[in-house]
């Protein structure tokens, strides 16, 4: 057992761990020729159930799973604007319930700890839906939350929703000023220091934390407290010293200053924040294509004076409707985003990987919707930019203000892959993400996700930013996949092209993998890099791709796959490359090894026949742990068509060979 500082019980899964099993499994006849015939026939199956999923307009996607803090949220905001009904509220809370562990808690992954903030959130929902504190599932809850400390040890943006509520001072909150909106961009602290999805969030909050509003409780929370009579005992100062003892002190000065704010400055500052706002609402009505924004947007409008009839907020409210998953038994689950784009892209790849003719009309209409989702205005990252001209794809079905550079790689890997009716149109499409892509290249030679070198250290220790990544430095996955798409594009020999392999190469661990910032973990990390810097006119032999195949090979399961735990964010040495064998990080390592030219290794056939094995009788695989990563450690994710795409697109390999084998070293 390895004790964890959390109090949780992290032990070490067994080799042998499979995150999937079938009743009927696939038969896999031994050696290579038995293999290579499970291989396609499981590949003709993946194919056949990938192409029924395709939407009639021409894109794919996968529910998005994360935790229950977005349901309990979408019910405390509901109450919070007097909108909330019967209807969302049982479905919201069917759902939450289910996710409840035997423990009482809730938990940010499957299979991971108990986690405070969650479980104080998901027993706030519950209550509102009508659960009473005395019976036996929130008892249990309420017992460990004033285990680990009550409220009082939760996170900030727990503390601001119960102080919604009166259930919390706005006193005893970090202080967040509606004056930054006005820092000029080079003085640190100013909006544009934060990562997009942490900007899009904070200036609203800025709204909310000087109206610091007020709504009656409909109930008492005394029993998530350790001592209701001091719910906010003092927190042990930082070293005066030290950053976080200067931001200690610089929150308390602001504290003073909200005493002393000029009223027109505030008001001023204020405007400025809403005009800020609804300036980034998409056409869809939501902002940034992702529902935290999206909240605390229509919080922060509603308090300036905005009536829920306003179009501004009708529209915001009814986009959020769109994030709710409706399951079979009548739970309602609540999205924190959707990846259309994202799961449109990969899925092309993996059907044209897997043999689907070039000019496949559901590949085609693939195409087709994908090039009309190309963003063709500036948005925040033109601040930093302002001369490039815009081009690129987003995430979501509705996100122009934040085109990201993984996924405009991808989306061009994608198109490469499509005999398009229009070439010319596919041509100008993809000439204008390659040029935006390297446009977007950061000083260090490699690619962040939506910015360039965000990569102050401010932010992070600023007192209200306790949860989660606030910035979006470069990292080797985004950085893996522009590499690969300039590649195929024949840039393999760009000066530019040549600094993102140099950073790689210098960013591998010691170990032989590389981290993983938007998927779990160094396994991710690892199954990006290698196919790329082959891709780039690496070879297999190089020293580099020789420590990543050790390292593969060292982590693989006694059952053949390969899985990792969130924990491996936190615990680092304990858990690095272990887990319960997943469908999609099995793809990843395969599709590494692949590259590096190892197809006839023992490993490689092992993983093959786990992807075989463990497949379902429909062409799906069965995956119930979290695989992504919105924040490492503390906000994660479930695609649900990783399970697909990514063993297709193995599996397609496999049997195929590398696609565009041709090009490497160009």
């Amino acid at each position: 057992m390895t004790a964890t500082t959390d109090g949780s019980t992290g032990a070490l899964p067994p080799r042998a761990d499979s995150a999937t099993e079938t009743d009927e499994p696939l038969p896999v006849a031994a050696g290579p020729v038995g293999i290579r015939d499970a291989a396609e026939r499981a590949m003709r199956r993946a194919t056949d159930f990938l192409l029924a999923g395709q939407d009639a307009q021409g894109w794919w996607k996968g529910d998005l799973e994360t935790n229950v803090t977005m349901d309990a949220e979408d019910l405390l905001l509901r109450q919070f604007l007097g909108i909330r009904d019967d209807k969302t509220t049982h479905a919201a809370a069917l759902f939450i319930r289910g996710e409840q562990r035997e423990d009482g808690t809730w938990a940010t992954f499957y299979g991971g700890p108990g986690e405070l903030s969650t479980t104080i959130e998901a027993y706030v929902a519950l209550r509102l839906a009508g659960d009473a504190p005395d019976e036996p599932h929130m008892a249990r809850a309420s017992a460990w939350i004033r285990e680990q400390g009550g409220i009082a040890a939760s996170r900030v943006f727990t503390r601001i929703w119960l102080a919604l509520f009166g259930w919390w001072r706005w006193e005893d909150l970090p202080e967040l000023p509606p004056e930054l909106i006005y820092f000029p961009k080079w003085m640190p602290l100013n909006i544009y220091d934060f990562g997009c999805w942490a900007r899009q969030t904070i200036v609203p909050l800025t709204i909310v934390s000087a109206k610091r509003p007020v709504r009656p409780a409909p109930f008492p929370l005394e029993e998530l407290h350790t001592d209701p009579s001091n719910p906010s005992p003092a927190r042990e100062p930082a070293p005066v010293a030290s950053w976080d003892g200067v931001f200690q002190r610089l929150d308390k000065a602001l504290h003073h200053y909200r005493k002393v704010a000029p009223r027109r400055l505030r008001k001023a500052a204020m405007d400025a924040a809403s005009r800020w706002i609804i300036e980034r609402q998409e056409n869809d009505g939501c902002w940034g294509g992702i529902q935290p924004p999206a909240v605390y947007s229509i919080i922060a409008l509603h308090l300036l004076g905005y009536d829920l009839e306003h179009p501004v907020l009708r529209e915001g409210i009814a986009s959020l409707d769109r994030f709710a998953v409706w399951r079979e038994d009548g739970a309602r689950m609540i999205e924190a985003c959707q990846s259309p784009v994202w799961d449109t892209c990969l899925a092309t790849i993996a059907l044209a990987d897997a043999g689907v003719p070039a000019d496949h009309p559901q590949l085609v209409k693939a195409a087709d919707w994908m090039l009309g989702e190309e963003i063709a205005r500036p948005g925040d990252w033109s601040v930093k930019r302002p001369q490039l001209p815009p081009g690129g794809w987003a995430f979501e079905f509705h996100n122009d203000n934040y085109p990201d550079i993984d996924d405009t790689a991808e989306v061009i890997l994608a198109l490469r892959r499509v005999r398009h009716h229009d070439p010319e149109r596919l041509e100008q499409a993809i000439g204008r993400g390659v040029r935006w892509n390297l446009g977007m290249q950061s000083k260090n030679g490699a690619w962040g996700a939506f910015d360039v070198d965000n990569t102050s250290s401010f932010p992070n220790r600023l007192p209200f930013c306790d949860f989660g990544e606030v910035i979006d430095p470069p990292s080797a996955d985004v950085t893996a996949h522009v590499v690969e798409m300039l590649a195929v594009e024949g840039l393999s020999h760009d000066p530019r092209t040549r600094r993102g392999i140099e950073w790689l190469l210098a960013e591998q661990e010691s170990d032989g993998s590389w981290f993983g910032r938007w998927g779990v973990n160094y396994v991710y990390g690892t199954g990006s890099v290698v196919p790329a810097l082959v891709a780039a006119g690496i070879p297999g032999s190089h020293p580099a791709i020789r420590r990543a195949v050790s390292w593969l090979e060292g982590v693989q399961n006694d059952d053949g796959g390969w899985g990792e735990d969130l924990r491996s964010y936190r615990y680092v040495q304990e858990w690095t490359g272990r887990g319960a064998s997943t469908a999609s990080q099995t793809a990843w390592a395969l599709l590494a090894l692949l590259a590096a030219e190892e197809s006839e290794s023992k490993a490689v056939e092992r993983g093959i026949e786990f992807l075989a094995r463990t497949q379902n009788d429909d062409g799906s695989w069965d995956e119930p742990h979290f695989t992504g990563t919105g924040f490492p450690w503390d906000f994660s994710i479930n695609y649900h068509l990783y399970r697909q795409v990514f063993p297709l697109t193995a599996l397609g390999r496999y049997v195929n060979g590398e696609p565009f084998a041709e090009a490497k070293g160009s």
